[in-house]
């Protein structure tokens, strides 16, 4: 990769955990107003190295050297910037189960939110679709079947990737559950500062997964990933403390982050089957659908201020 993709794609990361991270940064922002200042600066300063080098470093690096047998946990960390061609054969080998895991997780994701979640209707269809909650299950089962099947002319393992990707989704939803649970325990208990600390680190570390899986569709490189996913985690740790109630305003940005995630989980789908997309896509369809949904928020302010 050259400066200039180097560049987008870690600008486009960030811009993408930033993004899909607003939900995090306003649970944050909730149990910290809570919170002793002591603590509060505590969980802001400490809590980046752990958001940032455990989770959104760590997990990335983890899922290349499982993922990818016959790499050592040095060249999962490297393995992009490699010149050995074990190594480059090894990923380019393994990359289609990751990428399709990855991509039927945030297919599923957006499809998810789209049924079933609260939003802002920011499109046409959105609400029309909402009151079809029901069909989620349906639609879900049915791309998942339809997935496998066409996975599994090309290769098993490939269609594994595919319901491992599903998988890994119903248990993330799970948790998310609990953590939005979670937090309205926090707001009205009696906790000590440092059960709320302890509290919001694994909520960071749910949350973080869309994130981290989505980062794959921009590239498979850790070192990048944990770059551009680190700056994102220290924007949202920004919006934590001065601007929530201002970006709570933009109630489009959801939107716009779940958009990101469908056209992303269907890059990395299409990846995985072979599909050959260059590296300036993701990044430029993440600016694209973000900015277009910043650009829709800031129009309904100027009517509604």
């Amino acid at each position: 990769m050259d400066i200039f993709s180097i560049v987008l794609t870690v600008t486009g990361l960030c811009l993408f955990e930033t993004i899909s991270s607003i939900d995090n940064a306003i649970i944050n922002a909730e149990v910290l107003s809570t919170m002793r200042p002591k603590y509060r600066r505590w969980f802001l300063v400490w809590g980046i190295i752990i958001a940032v080098f455990a989770v959104r470093g760590l997990l990335p690096w983890l899922i290349v050297w499982v993922v990818t047998p016959g790499i050592g946990p040095w060249e999962a960390l490297t393995a992009t910037f490699s010149s050995d061609p074990r190594v480059m054969q090894a990923v380019d080998s393994s990359s289609p189960v990751l990428l399709m895991g990855g991509g039927i997780f945030l297919v599923m994701l957006f499809l998810h939110w789209v049924f079933l979640e609260e939003k802002n209707f920011g499109l046409p269809g959105e609400r029309f679709l909402m009151r079809q909650g029901v069909w989620f299950y349906a639609l879900a089962s049915v791309l998942l079947t339809v997935v496998v099947w066409y996975a599994m002319k090309v290769n098993d393992t490939l269609a594994f990737g595919a319901v491992v990707g599903s998988t890994a989704f119903f248990i993330t939803h799970g948790f998310k559950q609990n953590a939005e649970q979670s937090e309205q325990e926090l707001l009205h208990s009696h906790k000590s500062d440092i059960a709320k600390i302890l509290y919001l680190e694994i909520i960071d570390a749910t949350f973080s997964i869309d994130g981290v899986l989505g980062a794959f569709a921009f590239t498979l490189s850790v070192p990048l990933i944990l770059v551009g996913n680190g700056l994102g985690a220290f924007v949202v740790r920004e919006l934590t403390v001065r601007n929530v109630e201002t970006i709570k305003r933009y109630r489009f940005l959801k939107n716009g982050a779940m958009y990101s995630v469908l056209f992303l989980g269907w890059i990395m789908i299409l990846d995985a089957f072979g599909v050959h997309i260059p590296h300036w896509v993701s990044p430029v369809i993440t600016f694209g659908v973000v900015g277009y949904f910043f650009l829709k928020s800031r129009r309904f302010l100027q009517v509604n201020p």
